[in-house]
């Protein structure tokens, strides 16, 4: 690791642009921190921060990664698209720059900073590449998270480090058979005497072409139906083998495989958490990844709108630059109005999740409308360029392919309605 790591644990010393004073700055940001999480505020209160507010420490991140993005990763964006793989000097300079473990403990290799630190940097990365923001978010917002909280400590100091540093991981829940239905999954594990042997298959796994280190759903005992599933810590060298990797309408850098699992033989110790209760930490987890999806959703609309906006006051046409025709200003003020609103049901939603508050009605309600507001925000940037923005010359075309799949994964727009509806039914009902 070493940017984002150094910056926080030792203060950096090779500057990535805003980093350089994190360290100095550390004591006023946990002061400043405690103060933001307050557990609830009360309306007399005159000092409540906006959802705005930063702390120095995120700032400052926030600061760094739109600059890696912008060197690094804005210049291999359309040829990583063209190649449908992520380039490794950029796959490394997340790891460089302590980007693939944000949450982490600092003395297990990580950046030891907040959960809306993750959200800040999916989003800024988003606003550059969608397949890379989420190569991140799901190291951070999945994989890491579930070591981190059921890990045991022997497992924890064992993996932790590597995802920091120089390993991916991936989130293997789906299968062909349980997408929305994820509890219906297949795949069995089987204990015989100091191992477990797993056999099944996985579909629609994000990030597993690169992955060493896999976080595998199984069932110990199919007739328990849902209370047998159980979550497996698994390395590739295991036996896990990358089958098909899926050719996608967006997020094209980042791998989606499927993934089969013949007798791959896992020591107990191996075990994530408690036997049976995988389909809870599936849920809890994925309650927390909605909110990177959501950030990521508001980065890809954000970014499109930002290449977008200029070209309307260069473009002229019957004697006047196009965006001051007020028929286009409504539109670009009402997407603009709709990407803000996405931004603070998000940001409210990982505050809410930092304070230890409950968020999950809120997490559905981000990923729900951002998901949404990155299609109409992708879809009208596109008509605003016109014929250049049909084309691969502007990249807002590859925004609109990208923006879809925010309505599609870690839980459908139906499913986050489905939630939302299910928590409000339980707030009004007698």
């Amino acid at each position: 690791m070493q940017a984002l790591r150094q910056t926080v644990a030792h203060g950096l010393k090779r500057s990535t642009g805003g980093l350089a004073q994190v360290a100095n700055h550390r004591a006023a940001v946990l002061t400043f921190s405690h103060s933001l999480h307050t557990s609830t505020p009360t309306a007399s209160e005159t000092s409540i921060p906006s959802l705005h507010t930063f702390t120095d420490e995120e700032l400052m991140l926030k600061e760094a990664v739109a600059k890696f993005s912008q060197e690094k990763v804005q210049p291999k964006v359309a040829e990583m698209d063209e190649n449908e793989q992520v380039d490794a000097s950029i796959m490394q300079g997340l790891f460089d720059q302590g980007l693939m473990g944000i949450e982490t403990p600092i003395d297990q290799g990580g950046a030891g900073t907040s959960f809306t630190s993750a959200i800040l940097v999916v989003e800024e990365l988003a606003k550059i590449d969608p397949s890379i923001s989420v190569i991140c978010d799901v190291q951070n917002t999945l994989v890491n998270t579930l070591l981190r909280k059921y890990a045991s400590a022997e497992l924890a100091a064992k993996y932790l480090p590597q995802l920091a540093s120089n390993k991916v991981g991936c989130f293997a829940l789906s299968e062909a058979s349980s997408g929305s239905d994820a509890f219906a999954l297949k795949t069995t594990a089987e204990k015989r005497g100091d191992h477990y042997v797993l056999n099944g298959s996985k579909m629609w796994i994000t990030n597993s072409k690169e992955a060493e280190i896999f976080l595998v759903f199984a069932n110990v005992d199919p007739a328990q139906g849902y209370k047998g599933i159980t979550c497996f810590v698994v390395e590739k060298a295991m036996g896990v083998q990358i089958a098909k990797k899926e050719s996608k309408l967006g997020i094209r850098a980042s791998s989606t495989c499927t993934l089969n699992f013949d007798d791959v033989r896992v020591p107990v110790e191996n075990v994530l958490g408690t036997v049976g209760k995988g389909y809870k930490y599936a849920i809890e987890i994925l309650n927390e990844g909605r909110v990177g999806i959501a950030a990521q959703m508001i980065g890809l609309a954000q970014g499109a709108f930002d290449y977008t906006l200029p070209y309307l006051f260069q473009r002229k046409q019957f004697g006047q630059e196009i965006g001051k025709f007020q028929g286009l200003q409504h539109q670009y003020a009402q997407v603009a109005t709709e990407i803000e609103a996405a931004r603070l049901l998000t940001y409210n939603a990982a505050r809410l999740k930092e304070q230890g508050r409950p968020f999950i009605k809120e997490a559905a309600m981000a990923k729900l409308y951002a998901s949404q507001v990155a299609e109409r925000a992708a879809s009208r940037c596109v008509e605003w360029l016109g014929g250049v923005g049909f084309t691969r010359e502007f990249p807002v075309e590859k925004f609109y392919r990208d923006c879809k799949i925010g309505a599609i994964y870690e839980g459908t727009s139906n499913i986050q309605l489905q939630t939302i509806a299910k928590i409000l039914g339980s707030e009004y009902q007698a």
